[in-house]
């Protein structure tokens, strides 16, 4: 299990504060393919939220530890039934050349570093596109306002 120091803990919290849940257990437990979907997630973003369903505190805390052991992650925290955990991301396994061709692997390395993508560069990615929008809209809403101050022809004082 990896420890951090409080000021990492910190940072990690903050930004975890906007994540949402990535993993369920449920009343099956940490089955292997619940861990398997963790090892995966963690690998995908480093720091995840993992939601717990119908288990108590102490339980929580126990799955927690298990988890963190069973992954090679450190608990960042856990509050309520979300339970936060981080794992730098794991460098790829080097390929011997009797498995896979220099072409091969350089065809398949590529793609794999594409879909990688970290939580803190989809947040990014999520905010830009909600300026974007909301940039739009005010111009949007500009221009129908501006349309609405129009003066008909005729006689100002006519009814």
């Amino acid at each position: 299990m990896n420890e951090l120091t409080p000021a990492h803990r910190r940072e990690l919290r903050a930004a975890a504060h906007h994540l949402s849940p990535v993993v369920s257990i449920a009343a099956n437990g940490l089955t292997p393919a619940v861990l398997g979907e963790i090892e995966r997630s963690l690998q995908a973003h480093e720091l995840i939220k993992i939601k717990v369903h119908g288990t108590e505190r102490d339980a929580r805390e126990e799955l927690l530890k298990a988890v963190c052991e069973a992954v090679e992650a450190a608990p960042v925290q856990h509050i309520g039934t979300i339970l936060v955990v981080w794992r730098k991301r794991r460098d790829e396994a080097p390929a011997t050349a009797a498995t896979r061709s220099a072409s091969t692997a350089a065809a398949t390395a590529a793609p794999r570093a594409a879909t990688a993508k970290s939580a803190r560069a989809f947040a990014a990615a999520a905010r830009r596109t909600a300026l974007i929008k909301a940039a739009a809209d005010k111009k949007r809403l500009a221009a129908r306002r501006t349309r609405g101050n129009v003066r008909k022809s005729g006689p100002a004082g006519a009814k």
